[in-house]
């Protein structure tokens, strides 16, 4: 778009210029994978989750996108660290966008990319686990997200 400027809050640059919890963590017990063909965002997600407490103990993200994303990506990991499982089902893409001040209408597709990464790593950490049973919210946000376009709303 020529002649427009993107502008992002203090917030969003913060978290963009020093990103929490870069990088990927090993025998993690959860990863997510998640990408959108139409922009190339592409996220991993890896948890480490005590299996007593189903708590989050540590998490670590790598993105492979713009500014926004990273900075989705930082903030997310800020926001479920420490949570437990159901806890950090609750945390959806308004709550990233809020705590970062807010996102252009042309960048809220990485905040939906942040979500799908965690419902992921969910996912997958319950495939690992057949005798845990995953929460109806997990499988109902996962059905959700599913069906989600996230650029449905860019102008």
């Amino acid at each position: 778009m020529k002649g427009t400027m993107t502008v992002y809050s203090d917030k969003v640059l913060e978290h963009f210029r020093e990103p929490r919890n870069v990088g990927e963590l090993e025998d993690a017990d959860a990863v997510g994978d998640v990408g959108n063909p139409k922009c190339g965002d592409m996220m991993r997600i890896t948890m480490k989750i005590n299996p007593d407490t189903e708590k989050i103990e540590d998490i670590r993200f790598k993105t492979f996108g713009c500014g926004a994303a990273i900075a989705v990506s930082s903030m997310l990991t800020e926001l479920v660290k420490g949570k437990t499982l159901q806890e950090a089902l609750e945390v959806d893409n308004k709550t990233v966008v809020d705590e970062l001040g807010g996102l252009p209408p042309v960048k809220m597709h990485c905040s939906v990319l942040g979500e799908q990464g965690i419902v992921a790593a969910l996912q997958d950490y319950y495939s690992k686990h057949p005798e845990k049973t995953p929460p109806a919210e997990l499988v109902e946000k996962a059905k959700f997200l599913e069906d989600v376009d996230p650029h449905a709303d860019e102008h």
